[in-house]
């Protein structure tokens, strides 16, 4: 199957337009979003828009300065802020305590987001964390944002990936997985030719418009131990990872494929290039990894960069990237929570979306 065609919601722009969610109220959301908009001066490369709940970032300012908050926050007038109305009151509002409230707020922070970026306000949307239960509890039963990201732009072919830039040797890490938040025990069932074929032209075509990776060099791994070691250990590799492997590269002859390879020996190389144990390892290893469920791609990622990592949807037609950690109930509200992954979000967001207009993918304003 081709590649997702260009998309007119594609902007080109020398300062982007990114949208900013605040993710759920008693969460952290609200702090590394304060934090990550004081850490450098990004109305010069970029259009930054809030959206969420303003009294909610103006207590967060005050508790950060009371506590000596040694770091620099931007000034208030100087934020441009898209106020969202609160489907539920949002006064009683407990930090590190989820409420029916707070999920109702930052389902209407993103909906108005994608909104905004569907209609062409926005290159791209930044989100903060938010908390699944919560929106449960507000009557919302989505699986997680990049599910409602992709229903509001209408997408059926999407994928959630990582991204993180090691800070040691500058390597780019891209891992997208192939099925996100479903048990374990349905893995097995979940994964299918099709399914593999379409997140596999996902990654192909994330790398080449979003990181102009025009060969890219892609990792598949195995889903058993050993990638099952020849039927010994598991069967799906025998009866069809294989041979699906063979029809993808004759699919993509200029790009290569490899696989399956071992699971616990995939995320060796990129290891050693994260860390700089290999100089060899910067420039061998792969460009992307497709890795088969969450936690056989989520927790190598978050071992390299945990504070570091940026989620993104791929298969969107605007650019969506969030950090990759969650809304920390347990340190809301105390001050500590670190903004790197948030900046980071912001950094690649801007960055892809003016590659997307390198690319001529975008549409010149």
């Amino acid at each position: 199957m081709a590649p997702p065609a260009p998309s007119v919601f594609h902007r080109s722009s020398s300062r982007p337009r990114l949208a900013v969610t605040l993710g759920d109220p008693a969460g952290i959301g609200p702090e590394v979003v304060l934090k990550a908009l004081g850490a450098k001066d990004w109305g010069a490369i970029a259009h930054l828009t809030v959206l969420g709940t303003r009294s909610l970032l103006d207590q967060t300012r005050v508790a950060l300065e009371q506590s000596g908050y040694p770091g620099s926050l931007p000034a208030r007038d100087a934020l441009t802020f898209v106020e969202i109305p609160p489907p539920l009151p949002l006064e009683t509002v407990e930090l590190g305590q989820p409420s029916p409230a707070t999920g109702a707020a930052s389902f209407a922070y993103l909906q108005a987001a994608i909104a905004g970026a569907v209609g062409g306000q926005y290159d791209a949307i930044v989100t903060g964390p938010i908390a699944k239960s919560a929106w449960k509890a507000a009557g919302h039963r989505y699986p997680g944002q990049t599910e409602l990201l992709a229903e509001g732009a209408g997408c059926d072919r999407f994928a959630m990936a990582f991204v993180a830039q090691s800070p040691h040797t500058g390597w780019w890490l891209r891992a997208l997985l192939a099925t996100t938040h479903i048990p374990l025990r349905q893995v097995p069932d979940a994964l299918t030719p099709a399914l593999l074929s379409q997140k596999l032209d996902l990654l192909i075509h994330s790398l080449n418009q979003d990181f102009g990776l025009a060969q890219p060099r892609i990792a598949v791994a195995g889903l058993n131990p050993h990638s099952g070691e020849g039927g010994q250990l598991g069967t799906e590799e025998v009866d069809w990872l294989i041979p699906w492997l063979e029809q993808q590269r004759q699919r993509y002859p200029q790009i290569q494929i490899d696989g399956p390879i071992p699971p616990d020996t995939m995320w060796v190389r990129p290891g050693q290039a994260w860390f700089g144990i290999s100089a060899e390892a910067v420039e061998t290893a792969h460009d992307g990894y497709l890795a088969l469920y969450h936690d056989q791609g989520l927790i190598p990622v978050k071992l390299m960069a945990f504070d570091r990592a940026v989620n993104t949807t791929v298969g969107l037609p605007f650019v969506r990237t969030s950090p990759d950690h969650g809304t920390a109930f347990d340190i809301a509200g105390q001050g500590r929570a670190e903004a790197s992954s948030m900046v980071a979000a912001m950094e690649v967001a801007i960055a892809v979306v003016k590659q997307r207009g390198a690319s001529g993918l975008g549409l010149h304003q």
